[in-house]
């Protein structure tokens, strides 16, 4: 695979790192700003909607500009909303600063997963945005446990100095070695782009990658509290657990990108129903501690693998000019989809059954999502029958 892949595996771990280590620090933050857990859960609430209006947005602000600018730009307002994150006074400058720094990642990650596949043979694609992606789940097999040991050991402000850091080291990379655009970029006209998300297979993507990561993420969210109240773990041990969760998420994506390049139709419904069941026992795991390691494994390992397959999907369907916007949109579903299932966790745990009722209750979401997985098969083998008529 070409070098330039990797440097966009690099800014993909520092965005990843920012986005998920609030949650190994949600007993810390809660504690020194005064709030209870489930509103420091909101600090991912507010990331993922973050995203899911700064994607379209940049998107279409960024469209004329060369790849390699956009991405840097956006690098750029990333660090220096760590930055404001470890300067944070109180809750509500904290919660902005992540809002502010979520804004860049949903485009990043959608302009990346373009670069990605434009740097490889068409049968490589998937294994392509699995590779950039490998960020993402390096950050919470890497980035997420030194980051909960680091705000334990230094406080939680220690953390985002650190995730600073990394978004400056990621920068360099990226202008280091992502290849500058070949052609000058010349969008076409904004409608025509627009028009994609008219297109029902679109539609469903988005909507399944919205259901299928808002279950995952009602677990995830809450896993610090899980792990120590549930499972019986002490604080420090968290930071292991998370290790094997992040193990499990390389693993699941690679593995996922590779069926995908294989047979998308089989892998796409899959890597869901695989996440989905994976979810329902972990309800159970979850209250021992052999048991919690290994649904943590299990659990990173399904959910990651079902994002090649949904990102390609939505990509195949939308095609031509359309696919940065409908790529962007899907990190933005991708991200809407955490911001509902950190709301569900907390209302779990607020107004519902409590911290053990989670994961059980969390899979119904996926479950809807591979019934809209079979509804889109179904109306896309209808579609290549009548074009063959």
């Amino acid at each position: 695979m070409p070098v330039a892949l990797y440097a966009l595996t690099v800014g993909a771990f520092g965005i990843g790192v920012t986005e998920f280590v609030i949650m190994g620090l949600l007993l810390q933050v809660s504690g020194d700003l005064g709030v209870s857990i489930p509103v420091a859960g909101l600090l991912m609430t507010g990331y993922a909607l973050g995203v899911f209006v700064g994607a379209p947005i940049l998107t279409i602000a960024t469209r004329g500009l060369p790849r390699k600018t956009t991405l840097l730009v956006l690098m750029a307002i990333f660090t220096l909303g760590n930055l404001a994150a470890a300067l944070a006074p109180s809750f509500a400058w904290l919660m902005t600063a992540r809002i502010v720094t979520a804004l860049a990642h949903g485009t990043f990650f959608g302009v990346g997963s373009l670069v990605a596949t434009s740097l490889v043979a068409p049968e490589r694609k998937a294994s392509a945005i699995a590779i950039m992606f490998t960020g993402l789940t390096l950050a919470t097999l890497l980035g997420v446990p030194f980051g909960s040991w680091l705000g334990l050991a230094f406080g939680w402000r220690s953390t985002f100095w650190a995730v600073t850091a990394i978004g400056i080291l990621a920068f360099l990379v990226l202008a280091a070695f992502v290849p500058a655009d070949k052609e000058r970029v010349v969008p076409g006209p904004l409608a025509e782009e627009l028009k994609v998300l008219a297109r029902p297979q679109v539609q469903l993507g988005l909507v399944m990658t919205v259901l299928g990561f808002g279950g995952i993420f009602a677990i995830f969210t809450f896993i610090q509290p899980i792990l120590v109240q549930l499972a019986g773990f002490s604080e420090a041990a968290v930071s292991p657990v998370l290790l094997v969760f992040g193990g499990g998420l390389v693993v699941g994506n690679l593995l996922g990108g590779r069926w995908a390049d294989r047979s998308l139709a089989p892998a796409l419904i899959g890597t869901i129903a695989l996440m989905t069941v994976a979810m329902f026992a972990s309800g159970f795991a979850f209250h021992s501690q052999t048991g919690a390691v290994i649904a943590a494994f299990v659990l990173g390992a399904a959910a990651f693998a079902t994002v090649a397959p949904l990102q390609m999907w939505v990509l195949q369907q939308a095609g031509g000019a359309g696919q940065g916007l409908a790529s962007s949109l899907n990190i933005a579903a991708f991200n809407l989809g955490n911001a509902l299932g950190a709301w569900l966790g907390g209302l779990v745990i607020s107004h519902g059954p409590g911290l053990g009722a989670i994961a059980p209750v969390a899979a119904l979401v996926p479950l809807a999502a591979l019934g809209l997985a079979a509804v889109a098969l179904t109306l896309d083998r209808k579609a290549a029958r009548t074009v063959c008529a």
